[in-house]
């Protein structure tokens, strides 16, 4: 068996690149930490780590059991957190959301969620999908609403080959419009291709947003030209609205108001994938299900009958997200 005081000092070596500075940080002695990592090799079978005359560095099999020391750290801390609440009463439910999301799905979902168990405690916390995900995996949160564009989901600092911490649920796809002023030369259009709008000026509603517009104006061959920049979609409407430029909107957040207008995008029409990030561990906090499902249930309202389907089916197989 691996005992886990000898795996917390490999991840001092690790961190620290020396015997000596792990020593240090652990306020053992150089010869303690030297005798902890050959027993953890003897119990193992295999050298984790040399030691060389600038330091230490692991080997294959160390790196892969500071992996596994990393995950068990973080279970470990989750379950102290969770028999830290088994004498508080009532029970406990934190979610974190992005705001256009939250704004869209939450208010009816929560509002069964409640109803069915208003013994619970529920706390909602704003949060970028980034950050959510550092949320959920710390434990700081017991799930997150949260989106991703085309590339991976929000899994947080990560790299190829670590371990699963993280489930992500999908739930509904979110399409992107174009917001114009309504007397845009195109605001009669009902539908229309981005690169017509390469001479526009951008109002900017989230980085994220900006990212893909800038990929999409170098592979069109123009110039992104920003007028402003902001982190709410509904003030960047509001600018829209005012005269300052054209905006790219998901339809969660489309609000235009009477004086612009949305239009889609040609197909294929982008979109942002909006899901849920739970934490992959044995014992899921119990109600964290309950409320994925309502916000499935939430999510096939508004996207159609289909959509709830597919995301009902997906909760139970949701892909694995690698930190």
């Amino acid at each position: 068996m691996i005992d886990v005081q000898r795996l917390r000092v490999l991840r001092a070596v690790a961190e620290h690149g020396s015997f000596n500075r792990a020593a240090g940080a652990l306020l053992l002695t150089p010869s303690a930490v030297s005798q902890h990592i050959a027993a953890l090799e003897r119990a193992l079978g295999h050298a984790v780590a040399v030691r060389t005359t600038r330091g230490a560095t692991l080997t294959e099999a160390g790196r892969l059991l500071v992996e596994a020391a990393e995950a068990i750290s973080d279970e470990l801390d989750q379950v102290r957190r969770r028999i830290a609440r088994l004498g508080e009463a009532p029970p406990r439910l934190t979610l974190a959301t992005f705001t256009s999301g939250g704004r869209h799905l939450l208010p009816a979902a929560l509002a069964r969620f409640v109803a069915a168990r208003p013994d619970i405690e529920l706390t909602v916390l704003e949060a970028e999908p980034q950050e959510a995900a550092a949320m959920v995996r710390r434990g700081a949160a017991d799930l997150a609403l949260a989106y991703r564009f085309d590339g991976p989901t929000p899994a947080g600092p990560g790299g190829p080959g670590a371990r699963p911490v993280l489930d992500w649920t999908p739930l509904m796809d979110d399409p992107l419009s174009v917001v114009l002023p309504r007397g845009h030369r195109f605001a009669g259009r009902a539908s229309l291709e981005l690169g017509e709008l390469a001479g526009e000026r951008w109002v900017l509603g989230c980085l994220k947003t900006e990212a893909y517009l800038r990929r999409y104006a170098a592979q069109a061959g123009f110039e992104l030209r920003v007028a402003a920049s902001t982190t709410d979609y509904f003030f960047a409407q509001s600018l829209v609205t005012a005269g300052v430029g054209v905006s790219l909107v998901p339809s969660v957040s489309s609000a235009p108001g009477p004086g612009a207008v949305a239009v889609e995008i040609d197909p294929p029409r982008p979109a942002r994938h909006i899901g849920v990030l739970t934490p992959r561990r044995r014992a899921p906090q119990p109600y964290a299900g309950d409320l994925v499902r309502e916000l499935a249930v939430e999510a096939g309202a508004a996207d159609g009958a289909g959509a709830a389907d597919g995301a009902l089916s997906a909760a139970p197989s949701a892909a694995s997200v690698r930190e």
